[in-house]
């Protein structure tokens, strides 16, 4: 199918749903799917809400909430409390499972209690070719993806983005703070605010596209190539702002910049137990 063609099909699959509930991060997909829900259905068919908890940055929260009222589009903020919940904060292969369970089953009695017909997420379809055991949660939970149903890639969200004139075409992908610390470690509302302190100060730095990784006392940094002798030249700066965050030792990792990288700690016989 070309482009165009998934793009009709996206707008036939939400006519179908109904009233709809989003769950919406302000991300690049769920923006482009607020966007098109909104554009398809009219805004009072429509309710975004976000999971304001530890793992999400405040700056990304903002963000998300001042794009949604610009769609005059009702926004609701919510806390699934995952962090209470040991199976998750135990971090081990399944946690974006739990995490995910948790919000969907907030968001499923929010559409019952407000009369929406369908829960959707922002999932595309090249999320259903990597390791992500939340889309397991989904089908739980009868979680609807109309992105990957329409057989929309990233790549194709955000060209359609742009088109759109969404300000989130061309941000970078940001998942959740809690796929920064490596399996095995517990989650905790302090180790995530190291994390969003230590990006939040490399962004004033000028890097873009990068990722912080929480090792327990060590800090490891990828960046993209062209960005490694930026971080040597300012190497003192970045390891005193660190260190002042309770990371011991400041690295740099020499593969660079990759997403899910802690997935390499993973056996395939884990990979396969949580899809």
């Amino acid at each position: 199918m070309t482009i165009d063609e998934k793009y009709d099909l996206l707008k036939q699959i939400i006519k179908k749903l109904g009233k709809i509930l989003i769950a919406y991060s302000g991300g690049v997909d769920s923006t482009f799917l607020l966007k098109v829900c909104v554009d398809t259905l009219g805004s009072e068919n429509v309710l975004a809400c976000i999971a304001a908890g530890a793992s999400l940055p405040k700056s990304q929260l903002d963000r998300a909430i001042e794009i949604a009222k610009n769609m005059r589009v009702d926004i609701e903020t919510i806390e699934p409390a995952e962090l209470t919940d040991t199976a998750y904060s135990a971090n081990k292969a399944d946690r974006c499972f739990h995490c995910k369970s948790h919000l969907y089953k907030i968001l499923n009695g929010i559409a019952e209690e407000k009369g929406y017909n369908n829960v959707v997420c922002g999932s595309n379809l090249d999320d259903f070719d990597d390791f992500r055991p939340g889309n397991r949660a989904g089908k739980k939970f009868n979680i609807k993806c109309p992105l990957a149903e329409a057989k929309l890639a990233k790549a194709d969200i955000r060209q359609l983005s742009r088109r759109l004139n969404l300000s989130t075409a061309d941000i970078p992908a940001s998942p959740c703070l809690a796929s920064r610390i490596s399996y095995g470690m517990e989650i905790t509302k302090q180790k995530l605010k190291q994390v969003e302190d230590a990006e939040e100060f490399l962004k004033t730095l000028g890097f873009v596209e990068f990722r912080l990784r929480h090792h327990d006392y060590i800090a490891r940094l990828e960046v993209h190539n062209e960005d490694l002798a930026r971080v040597i030249a300012m190497r003192e700066k970045i390891v005193e702002k660190l260190k002042s965050l309770g990371f011991k030792f400041v690295t740099i990792d020499l593969e660079g910049f990759r997403t899910g990288s802690l997935n390499e700690l993973l056996s395939e016989e884990d990979k396969k137990k949580n899809i």
